[in-house]
């Protein structure tokens, strides 16, 4: 089978490189010394088949019959047949195996794919044909080609540091760039190839043109400067992803050296190499109050009035009272839902959990793309939601998409859990703020649906589920209105300048307590304690490292969603601050600068239309030579 994998392999030949063949002759030795012994074992096995007989030599004739049948070669051949299949079985498995890393793991397993990079073979082909340039969408530049001072042709990145996330390293986990121009495992020459003198040549790389907006991103970087947090902007209508960008970040430079980025990969600390964007779980705080309103009018449960106490909600016997952020009640007295929704009322929202139940709750969470589970232990699975991503390819969907976001819906899980899910704590603190901009997007779109997020230009829109009707989707944009606009508003200060600008926005502020490891200042990395386990005797039984939690000092981090405009939105936002305090105080003043920062750039009217397939859409890149 393998050999004829080989044979049947179709690519364009060239020249392969002589070092290569004598691993290539091992292999075909190995390949074809496997072949020889399963060939021989099937001749035996039909030789023994046409030649059996009741009896061997070594029982006379003149005994019984049933005699004979013990002590001939039946008996005999019993535990050898048994064996034989043991050990077919047991090549098969070994075989299997082997087909499963070569043909199937460079798509299913992650692992894999992380460390594929580590495959001279991949690293060879990889680098002996130059990439496409990538454009944003204005057509500008951000990776390309140029000569250095020696004359050698090296990869540019005007926007390095800013872009690493998205474009990705050689090392570690797939990027944007290894997606698009990587070497596919079908693209590796095989033996029977290279014996022959023949190597695969790659398939010439075309230049993309992906939907960040350089100028957009250059502003969501400045904002986050010094801060440790990341921010998500994407078209609710189409699914752009504007600009995405994670704090700390790192220079694709300087992790071409090894050394480098291994540096990098133990700061557990700042975790540089991690896109907070979609790869980090979050506590979602008050933002997910976003997601129970979401279902409380897909279930007709919109009118429910709860009230809002300074003993707060006790949602079942003997549990500790949920009280609002300001430990009483933030709007106290007979609630609605959008008052509510203004004034950020923890126990409101907790009460409309518990009446929703685990089943209506989970039903929205997943039309939103969030994973709902029964277990507590499948929460932090962190598999990635690659079916939530449009994109041409299965590569670059899983190279972009997000760590599945997840709640738990047992339905006999305790209510006192369920109305701490219903105000973003407890168990549905496994957020990434792509996703969360996934949640307000979809209130965003004028149809009610919820747009896979994507990040190259051409690729036509792809709805992941219809949410909601249209006038519930209108209705929604006008609750989250008043969090930027209303009286009682949340983040209606901050919000001032920006409608007096004249952009009306929508928003919900969050803040999230999380309990953090303690670190090594100087190296990054998690400070352990030796722990003992002994029994009763006072023998130890066992010893480990145990990580130290800063219990007395939790992070708080503050969290802001944001539509611009409120009708017919632009633009639906995530920002999360970590350790930033109150969202109103730290998120929302980073999201009023980005939106103002937007109309500056036309999104809103009045600059040309940025939306991919706009009136003014953006000019294509203009062709530049070639020297592959």
């Amino acid at each position: 089978m393998a050999l004829a994998l080989f044979l049947f392999q179709t690519a364009t030949p060239s020249p392969a490189s002589t070092p290569e063949k004598l691993p290539a002759w091992l292999t075909l030795i190995y390949v074809s010394g496997l072949g020889l012994i399963v060939l021989l074992l099937l001749l035996s096995l039909v030789r023994t088949w046409l030649r059996r007989t009741p009896a061997a030599l070594t029982a006379p004739a003149n005994l019984p019959k049933d005699i004979r049948k013990r002590l001939g070669a039946t008996t005999t051949n019993r535990g050898l047949r048994a064996w034989r299949w043991l050990f077919a079985l047991a090549a098969i498995g070994v075989f299997g195996f082997h087909v499963y890393w070569a043909r199937f793991a460079p798509e299913r397993n992650e692992k894999f794919q992380e460390l594929s990079y580590k495959d001279l073979r991949n690293r060879r082909l990889s680098e002996s044909t130059l990439r496409g340039w990538i454009y944003d969408r204005k057509g500008r530049p951000l990776a390309y080609y140029k000569k250095d001072s020696n004359g050698d042709i090296v990869r540019q990145y005007p926007m390095d540091s800013q872009l690493a996330h998205i474009f990705g390293s050689d090392r570690g986990d797939p990027g944007l760039e290894r997606a698009l121009f990587g070497t596919e495992s079908g693209a590796v020459p095989e033996v029977w190839q290279i014996l022959k003198g023949q190597t695969v040549e790659q398939k010439g790389n075309k230049d993309v043109t992906i939907t960040i907006d350089r100028d957009l991103q250059q502003a969501v970087v400045d904002q986050l400067k010094g801060k440790h947090g990341a921010v998500v902007i994407l078209n609710p209508q189409t699914g752009d992803i504007l600009a995405m960008y994670s704090e700390p970040s790192y220079s694709l430079k300087a992790v071409e050296d090894e050394a480098t980025w291994i540096k990098l990969n133990a700061n557990e600390r700042d975790r540089p190499l991690v896109s907070r964007a979609t790869s980090a779980y979050y506590i979602p705080g008050s933002t997910f109050k976003s997601v129970v309103m979401t279902s409380a009018f897909l279930n007709n449960l919109q009118d429910s009035i709860f009230p809002d106490s300074g003993g707060g909600y006790i949602a079942e016997p003997g549990a500790k009272p949920i009280l609002d952020d300001n430990g009483s009640c933030e709007a106290c007295g007979n609630l609605a839902i959008d008052m509510a929704f203004e004034a950020s009322s923890n126990q409101y929202f907790a009460q409309m959990a518990v009446k929703l139940g685990p089943e209506r709750l989970g039903n929205t969470a997943r039309l939103l793309g969030i994973g709902t589970y029964d277990d507590p232990k499948d929460l932090l699975r962190g598999k990635k939601k690659v079916e939530i991503f449009n994109a041409s390819t299965d590569a670059i969907k899983r190279a972009m998409a997000p760590r599945e976001a997840t709640i738990l819906t047992n339905p006999k899980m305790r209510r006192y859990d369920l109305a701490l899910e219903g105000f973003g704590q407890g168990y549905a603190g496994q957020m990434t703020p792509l996703q969360m901009a996934l949640n307000v997007a979809a209130i965003g779109n004028v149809e009610g649906k919820l747009m896979k997020p994507k990040i190259e230009l051409d690729q036509k829109p792809e709805s992941y589920d219809q949410v909601m009707p249209t006038q519930i989707g209108s209705q929604l944009r006008q609750i989250m209105g008043l969090v930027t606009g209303g009286p009682h508003g949340t983040a209606r200060g901050v919000f001032g300048p920006v409608h007096a600008a004249g952009v009306i926005t929508g928003g919900k502020t969050g803040t999230a307590q999380k309990i953090i490891p303690v670190y090594d200042p100087k190296t990054g990395e998690t400070k352990k304690r030796l722990k003992v386990e002994k029994d009763a005797k006072g023998n130890i039984i066992r010893q480990y490292e145990e990580t130290i939690l800063d219990e007395e000092h939790p992070r708080i981090d503050g969290w802001f969603l944001c539509l611009a405009p409120l009708e017919k939105t632009q633009l639906a936002m995530a920002v999360i601050i970590e350790g930033g305090g109150y969202g109103s105080r730290s998120a929302a003043p980073v999201a009023a600068a980005l939106v103002l920062k937007a109309k500056d750039l036309g999104y809103f009217g009045g600059g040309g239309n940025q939306q991919s397939g706009g009136p003014n859409q953006p000019a294509k890149p203009k062709p530049r030579p070639r020297n592959r």
